[in-house]
């Protein structure tokens, strides 16, 4: 058997849902393209979209949670390649003060979100 599998949701979990959402629309352009929530208010989930592909990125917020989450050693990281200037979206990431890495022999750079998760940012390749 010959299993062929399509990405189409990475999720994480976020302290301050309202905070993540303006974060990823402010920093990546990721919009919310749908939304549950559970009947008893006790989780929502929402997905982000990038409007160009179908992948999304799922932010579960938990009402029961009252912490910041801690990565501890965790060293995974979702990855964008963004359109235009590439300088420029740096620059613009610099200036929100999100930058947390930056490889210029690699050409690469990670911001990180309010939560603590890296996100790698690469030029759009043509």
């Amino acid at each position: 058997m010959e299993v062929k599998a399509r990405f189409d949701h990475y999720n994480i979990n976020v302290f301050d849902l309202q905070k993540s959402i303006e974060f990823y629309d402010k920093a990546l352009g990721l919009k919310e393209v749908r939304r549950k929530e559970a009947s008893d208010g006790s989780y929502i989930l929402v997905y982000l979209g990038d409007g160009v592909t179908g992948f999304t990125l799922e932010l579960t917020w938990l009402r029961d949670w009252d912490r910041p989450y801690n990565m501890g050693d965790n060293e995974q990281h979702l990855c964008v390649r963004v359109e235009g200037d590439y300088d420029e979206t740096r620059a613009f990431h610099k200036e929100m003060d999100c930058v947390c890495y930056e490889n210029h022999k690699m050409g690469l750079y990670f911001i990180i979100d309010p939560d603590g998760y890296w996100i790698e940012v690469l030029p759009l390749k043509k």
